[in-house]
């Protein structure tokens, strides 16, 4: 053809499709219909449909439904798919068709081309390689495919490398002493040990959490076709697709308990982001507190120390910020921003389909890879050089006018309330308020303000049982 381009047909007509692509008509009409943003599928999402249409020709083999020899070949253009090897011939933006019809057809007529190739005879790409599927079925389960491999092989293992590295500077600073805060005020005393122990805590629920998410994108719509009837597919054909899916990608994946709910639903990806919301809520938390620890040298907490890892700014030499936090910070943002879109996504499934699946697949993958990414570099270029300031905690805790909680036992809530006032008014520690007012004897005021036995459980020694 002139021009390098070549004729294509689909339903609708012809189409000039370059000549070089992998593609055919029905791809080349979304491309031309959907210039939207340029964003393309996420890896893992192609890697899945590979993976999927290898397993359904394989499955489809063994049922005698496809002949054997077009679908080794659909099987092993599949893979190709699947190991990456034509990943620029998935053109379309993600702002498409609803039921990513669009990418589904894209991935159809790529590995048709390439199996065509293999096989020495045509091969085509709805009657060999989308037999018995449907894009309203392989596109939901390419999203669970996608995003429980995001979750297990991603995301968890960087979720647990920031806990461990948090539990290990929970160890480190058990011994350390220092004021507690509660609205942004002093209150009562803590341990640093403490606080980052919390930190870890919270991450090792939100990975529980990711764990209960990734159980339920297990269940997948393949077999259900186009409403989830199963029409056109042998009744054995989801169970042995689904099983070479498990195999060929060491996930467990079963066939949906109803796939009516599978494909008019997406409740199991709008639960996956919300765990994932939930993970980004935490970490926001853990690197506003840890910005917030390191913050000054001079006039902030500065109860640690943040590694220096870049300059902090362009016109006040020596200057270094909390820049890890602020991009943990960031990346959680933009993960609350993906949720609502899933959200939102998840309520439009009208009656037997959802249809706004492909931006739901690329916003729940793009916060599984987000969180994944700033969770690891958050550790390693963070977490596991902060370093105490010791002397900055002691000094802070001494003048810290909430010691004196402790004294309510000895002395009453209302006389330790003067304490508190007066210490805070005077710029005294509550130690030297007590001492100067005579209000306890010399040999109780150590147990009664002894700061670190404020920090374990129970009431002092002379009040317990």
């Amino acid at each position: 053809m002139p021009d390098g381009y070549r004729i294509e047909k689909d339903s609708l007509g012809e189409m000039k499709v370059p000549a070089d692509a992998l593609f055919g008509a029905q791809t080349q009409r979304a491309l031309e219909n959907f210039p939207i943003s340029g964003q393309r599928f996420d890896r893992r999402f192609i890697k899945a449909l590979g993976i999927i249409k290898k397993a359904a020709a394989l499955a489809n083999a063994d049922l005698g439904t496809v002949d054997r020899s077009v679908a080794d070949a659909v099987a092993r253009a599949a893979t190709e798919v699947a190991e990456g090897t034509w990943d620029a011939q998935f053109v379309l933006d993600v702002y498409q068709t609803g039921s990513g019809t669009s990418t589904n057809m894209n991935a159809n007529e790529v590995i048709a081309h390439r199996a065509s190739e293999i096989l020495g005879s045509a091969v085509h790409p709805n009657d060999h390689v989308n037999f018995a599927q449907s894009s309203n079925d392989v596109i939901p389960t390419a999203i669970h495919v996608s995003a429980r491999a995001a979750l297990e092989r991603e995301l968890i293992p960087a979720l647990e490398h920031l806990r461990e590295a948090l539990s290990g500077k929970a160890r480190d600073f058990d011994g350390i002493v220092k004021s507690g805060r509660t609205h942004l005020m002093d209150a009562t005393p803590v341990r640093l040990g403490q606080e980052f122990g919390g930190y870890a805590a919270q991450v090792g629920k939100g990975i529980d959490r990711i764990r209960r998410a990734s159980e339920e994108l297990a269940e997948l719509a393949l077999g259900g076709t186009a409403t989830g009837t199963g029409i056109n597919t042998h009744p054995s054909f989801p169970g042995r697709a689904i099983a070479k899916i498990s195999e060929l990608t060491g996930l467990a994946f079963r066939e949906a308990d109803d796939h009516f709910e599978a494909q008019g639903a997406k409740d199991a990806a709008v639960s996956a982001s919300g765990a994932l919301n939930a993970v980004a809520t935490g970490l926001m938390k853990i690197a506003d507190d840890i910005r917030w620890l390191g913050s000054g040298p001079t006039s902030g907490i500065h109860e640690i120390s943040l590694p220096a890892i870049q300059p902090g700014s362009s016109i006040m030499p020596g200057k270094v910020n909390p820049v890890m936090s602020e991009s943990m910070m960031m990346v959680a943002a933009r993960v609350m921003g993906n949720h609502t879109t899933i959200t939102v996504a998840g309520s439009r499934g009208n009656f037997e389909l959802n249809v706004m699946m492909p931006v739901l697949a690329s916003s729940l993958l793009e916060s599984a890879t987000l969180l994944a990414n700033v969770a690891r570099a958050f550790t390693d270029k963070c977490v596991v050089g902060i370093e105490a300031n010791p002397d900055r905690c002691r000094e802070l805790l001494e003048l810290n006018p909430s010691v004196a909680t402790a004294l309510n036992p000895y002395i009453g809530y209302d006389k330790a309330a003067v304490v508190a006032k007066t210490a805070a008014k005077e710029h005294m520690s509550v130690r030297d308020v007590v001492i100067r007012e005579g209000l306890l004897p010399a040999e109780e005021i150590d147990e009664a303000l002894d700061v670190r036995g404020m920090t374990e459980p129970g009431l002092p020694e002379k009040e317990r049982p």
